[in-house]
């Protein structure tokens, strides 16, 4: 993996004596949902590309600061206003904040009280004086004039603006910011595992779209499971079914994912329903989640994570996508193998089974691995360029 090539020291350097201070939002390295942690971690790699020493503090959901009262707006106003945790202080004293959005929240698709503490936050750290760095994510769709307001609050704010896709940096140039990089995921920037194959196919199964919500049918997405799994085994293919968000940790907050959604009760509901033989992983970390498709010959994934995982250590993957976040990020990649839930006008199952008969996903991962280190690099040079 090409570890970045940027010549030179970075232009922004400590404000004390030390290493850099840089404090990432809505990211974190102990999430149940093991894209947030992938998410976390890429930016910290990306990070130390440019300043190898940088200490980085997550703050997220259930992974928060006492100084930072991020789970409702009315208390990060009353704290602007009486200063009792010392928030302005504590943003103070960092010399970078890279906002991730958590990769996919730059929207009001997840509704406006996320997208306005979040946007809230953001306000605060440019009140603190600190670069804020809009770090590569999706930014739309916003369906809801407020949520427009709110998000030209937030790109007006921000030093620099990352997107990971062409499609967002439409969606940022007609709320009148245009980007100043489009780079891609940053799950590209971590080390790859090396680790032997010894699995076929592995299909994550969502607890979100398993369960009711606002992206697609969940009796169709069961169904499409179903005839996937009974599909797969009929050509003969060893199956194994991957939980990518977990069962919460004891004494997270609230706001970490619920059983609906969580994917081990899916998987669970799905293996007795279906009386399913395949094997079952439901990984303790990242490092285990990585290494386990690593293993596999294809992944097929309803978690856009889950597959961006399995790309980024070189297995190819089919994903199921559910939203706009999916293709526009892999399209730029080069990586044409996406199945799309919400097309009614083909049969999904049929279209995976018809991509695991082609040859061409093999070869694409060459020029896929090229795409993301070329796109990533453009993003470490904007955080070289800091100042």
């Amino acid at each position: 993996m090409m570890n970045g090539t940027g010549a030179g020291p970075a232009a922004l350097q400590p404000q004390a004596p030390g290493p850099l201070q840089v404090l990432v939002l809505w990211a974190d390295d102990s999430s149940p949902n093991l894209g947030v942690r992938a998410l976390g971690r890429g930016t910290a790699a990306l990070v130390r590309r440019v300043w190898p020493d940088a200490a980085i503090t997550f703050v997220n959901y259930g992974h928060g600061s006492p100084h930072l009262p991020m789970g409702r707006l009315r208390s990060l106003v009353r704290e602007q206003v009486t200063g009792r945790r010392g928030m302005q202080k504590w943003l103070s004293g960092f010399d970078l904040v890279i906002d991730t959005r958590s990769g996919d929240s730059f929207a009001d698709i997840y509704g406006l009280k996320r997208h306005s503490i979040m946007t809230a936050v953001a306000a605060c750290v440019r009140r603190a004086g600190i670069p804020l760095v809009l770090g590569p994510q999706t930014v739309g769709p916003f369906n809801s004039k407020r949520g427009r307001l709110l998000a030209r609050g937030s790109l007006s704010s921000a030093k620099v603006l990352m997107v990971r896709d062409a499609e967002s940096a439409d969606a940022s140039a007609r709320l009148g910011r245009a980007v100043d990089v489009q780079s891609t995921d940053v799950v590209f920037a971590m080390e790859v595992p090396q680790v032997e194959k010894s699995r076929d196919v592995i299909l994550n199964i969502s607890g979100l779209l398993w369960n009711p919500n606002p992206h697609v049918d969940f009796r169709s997405y069961r169904d499409i499971v179903t005839r996937l799994h009974d599909g797969l085994l009929a050509q003969g293919r060893q199956l194994t079914l991957l939980a990518h968000v977990l069962d919460p940790y004891p004494g997270v907050g609230t706001q970490q994912p619920t059983s609906k959604d969580n994917d081990v009760p899916a998987i669970r509901e799905f293996m007795n329903s279906a009386q399913s033989q395949a094997e079952v992983l439901i990984p303790k970390d990242l490092d285990e989640v990585r290494a386990a498709v690593a293993s596999g010959n294809v992944v097929i994934g309803s978690r856009m994570h889950a597959c961006l995982n399995a790309l980024s250590v070189g297995t190819p993957a089919i994903p199921l996508a559910y939203s706009r976040k999916f293709e526009p990020l892999l399209r730029d990649l080069g990586w044409q193998h996406t199945v799309d839930l919400r097309d009614t006008s083909t049969d999904p199952v049929a279209a995976v089974l018809h991509q695991l008969g082609a040859d061409a996903m093999a070869g694409d991962l060459a020029a896929l691995s090229e795409n993301a280190q070329r796109l990533l690099l453009r993003a470490e040079q904007a955080l070289r360029s800091l100042s």
